[in-house]
């Protein structure tokens, strides 16, 4: 008597789940295929759903004003020197309090949350306040400062958990063959925290790029990121494709560093960040 077949139950399919997965997606893509589109189009009349012109003239206008390539390389100067103060400063503090217990250590890990959990407008007009009497105002180093401040909790909670899901048996079997702090942190720590903390770098310096209140009221009108000058070009130009192709220019570095990311340090590392 030869066996019977076994049948394979037919894998469940969560219709909710991709439903739900579209949704989002249309959410989330729709409004930037609308910019795009009107980034190349050159004329767009209403009720046409497509452009019946397109080309790059409003590409190029833009592209010749002096005022948008100043704009683009502060924001990438302010970007790289927040991110990097916020590491030389966060990582080690992420660092001590992942490791150390201390009293109060988890008042002050809370209290970095307190600059999120208040109207943010509020606490920046407080802030230029106290700026404005130091004549940090108008300032590349008055900007820095309080585009620091932002990246406060992401610099801290992320290694912090980066920092406490290491490994401490692997630790603790190299100190016993006798490295030294040092090399256990190098050969050991740092391997298996690195991806999470170089994310949590590429984050900052995404938020970085992009933050506009804080650069707008204390920058403003002496320093123009390219946030604060879209904004100036929505308000003041009535021709939305100037506005559109400013966006679109916004994506390019934020893009170009998630995708160098994906590549290098996955997916994984962002959601153990988190957490997740």
């Amino acid at each position: 008597m030869q066996p019977q077949p076994v049948s394979r139950p037919r894998p469940h399919t969560d219709w909710t789940g991709i439903g739900l997965a579209v949704l989002l997606s249309l959410v989330i893509l729709v409004p930037l295929i609308v910019v795009a589109i009107w980034a190349f189009a050159e004329v767009w009349r209403y009720p046409a759903l497509l452009p019946q012109s397109v080309g790059l003239r409003y590409w190029e206008a833009t592209l010749a004003r002096q005022d948008v390539w100043n704009a683009l390389f502060l924001s990438l100067r302010l970007s790289a020197t927040v991110t990097f103060l916020s590491a030389l400063i966060c990582l080690p503090a992420a660092y001590a309090f992942a490791r150390m217990d201390f009293p109060g250590r988890q008042v002050l890990l809370l209290s970095f949350l307190a600059t999120q959990a208040f109207p943010k407008f509020g606490l920046l007009i407080a802030v230029a306040g106290i700026f404005l009497s130091l004549g940090l105002i108008a300032t590349f180093w008055g900007v820095v400062l309080i585009q620091l401040v932002n990246t406060l909790m992401l610099m801290i909670w992320v290694p912090v958990a980066a920092f406490q899901a290491v490994d401490r048996r692997m630790e603790e079997a190299a100190r016993d063959a006798g490295a030294g702090p040092l090399r256990v942190f190098w050969s050991i720590t740092l391997p298996q925290a690195g991806p999470t903390l170089f994310a949590a770098i590429l984050l900052t310096f995404i938020n970085t790029f992009y933050e506009t209140e804080g650069a707008w009221l204390i920058g403003a009108p002496m320093l123009q990121t390219m946030p604060v000058l879209m904004i100036i070009f929505i308000n003041n130009q009535m021709v939305i494709q100037y506005g559109a192709v400013l966006s679109v220019l916004l994506w390019v570095p934020s893009f170009l560093v998630l995708l160098f990311s994906r590549r290098l340090i996955g997916s994984q590392s962002f959601a153990r960040g988190f957490g997740v």
